[in-house]
């Protein structure tokens, strides 16, 4: 049995915890907020997707890279394992649309709760407002198992073992600078997004300070920020299954059909939050754009022929009064002036090519990205700890024995819809597992 301290007391931090005590390891888990899972207890609007029901082949798709390095956490400890382990922990779940699992009640607490009661039932000792300033660490010393009969055959023994590791974990500093020992550190302080639930950092600048490769940081899965000022006049309005397609530099990198919310900055919902994950693995770009087909399940053709039905059934009627039986009414009000079209003009008078401006803004409008929101509104980091930092089998640093590292503090992520609470939840479990 060794002695292991848990950094972090969110997703990957509460499966870390539970799985090194159920193997036998004394746990002490330090979480710098008032409860537990602060990040957890906002996920999925304050319901909690917890993960989701997909097979693997098709949660690999949906990883955004290095999903290699993923498969021994989540064969390890899948979706259907973290299902069982909630439900036995005392919360039903039940699966929606798309796969996406939550809690019965709706309630991100009630996962919360289960987790916490687990930890404690399993003799976990946690340490709530405890922050955490520093990892301590010595040189690593290699065991040598055989008997050696001379100094000489000591010192030949020992150049003949080359160290895996450059250091080894021996304990942390409380932010109170009490120095406190440990045989094993589980880091899982996440990243920095929605940094008033305590995700400010703290892990990435442990990582730096012992030599761990740290990729740039992004905000992900986040709203993008758009140029034209016209959106700020559809704020509130949501569409649903709509396609919109993501240009990089004129490359294609995103084509997916789902629900869009306008905002006063630009655009939001599900499909973009998405669109921005395939954006956070792109760099030193210059340009991007984003088209949105606002009818995808009529072709180009077929759009052009509804709207003439309806330019025919109402010849005499000025452009604006018809255009509210095509699309939503605000977004009505606005397509004569982004088609170039006068929006007093009758009907009988749109000429053949400002109806196909009109269609081509339907099935092609385009909107300039000028940047993301910030971290303070992502729900992800992407970017963190270089996975070549990190042995896949067990979450442990390769430079440092007993250091392991699990959850958003990877340069690891997915899509939107339970995914990345999964390689929490997986990552974490792992560590837990592989500790000493």
């Amino acid at each position: 049995m060794s002695n292991v301290a848990v950094v972090g007391g969110g997703a990957a931090g509460m499966l870390a915890a539970i799985r090194a005590a159920e193997c036998g390891h004394k746990v002490t888990v330090y979480e710098k907020n008032e409860k537990l899972g602060k990040k957890v207890y906002i996920t999925g609007k304050g319901r909690c997707n917890v993960t989701n029901a997909c097979d693997a082949e098709e949660f690999f798709e949906h990883v955004t890279g290095n999903v290699k390095f993923f498969y021994s956490a989540f064969y390890g400890f899948d979706n259907k394992a973290v299902m069982e382990l909630i439900e036995n922990a005392g919360c039903p779940l039940k699966t929606e649309r798309g796969n996406r699992v939550f809690p019965v009640s709706d309630h991100s607490s009630d996962v919360i709760k289960a987790l916490r009661v687990r930890m404690e039932q399993l003799g976990c000792h946690i340490r709530y407002k405890t922050a955490i300033k520093e990892l301590i660490t010595k040189a690593y010393e290699e065991e040598i198992i055989e008997t050696v009969f001379s100094e000489e055959e000591a010192k030949n023994s020992a150049s003949k073992k080359k160290n895996k590791y450059e250091k080894q974990i021996i304990g942390v500093i409380t932010e109170d600078g009490k120095r406190e020992l440990y045989d094993n550190v589980i880091l899982a302080t996440g990243g920095i997004s929605y940094p008033s639930t305590g995700s400010t950092g703290d892990g990435h600048s442990f990582a730096k300070k012992l030599g761990l490769l740290v990729t740039e940081l992004k905000p992900s899965l986040v709203p993008f920020e758009i140029k034209e000022k016209w959106c700020e006049r559809l704020q509130g309005l949501a569409l649903k299954n709509v396609t919109a397609t993501l240009y990089v530099d004129g490359k294609r990198v995103f084509l997916q059909q789902g629900e869009l919310l306008f905002t006063h900055f630009g655009v939001s919902g599900p499909l973009i939050l998405t669109a921005s994950s395939v954006l956070a693995q792109k760099k030193n770009y210059k340009d991007v754009m984003l088209t949105i087909d606002l009818k995808p399940a009529l072709t180009t053709e077929q759009f052009d022929k509804r709207l003439l039905r309806e330019f025919e059934e109402a010849s005499n009627k000025q452009l604006k009064n018809i255009l509210p039986a095509v699309y939503p009414s605000s977004l009505a009000d606005l397509m004569p002036e982004l088609a170039g079209i006068e929006e007093t003009k009758p009907v009988h008078s749109v000429t053949r090519e400002e109806r196909e401006r009109l269609v081509k803004c339907t099935k092609e409008l385009k909107l300039t990205v000028t940047g993301t929101r910030g971290f303070t509104e992502a729900i992800i980091t992407s970017g963190g700890v270089d996975l070549k930092e990190i042995n896949p089998s067990t979450m442990e640093s390769k430079k440092i024995k007993g250091l392991y590292v699990a959850g958003e503090l990877l340069n690891l992520d997915a899509h939107t819809g339970g995914y990345n609470l999964q390689i929490a939840w997986s990552t974490g479990y792992l560590a837990g597992d592989s500790v000493e």
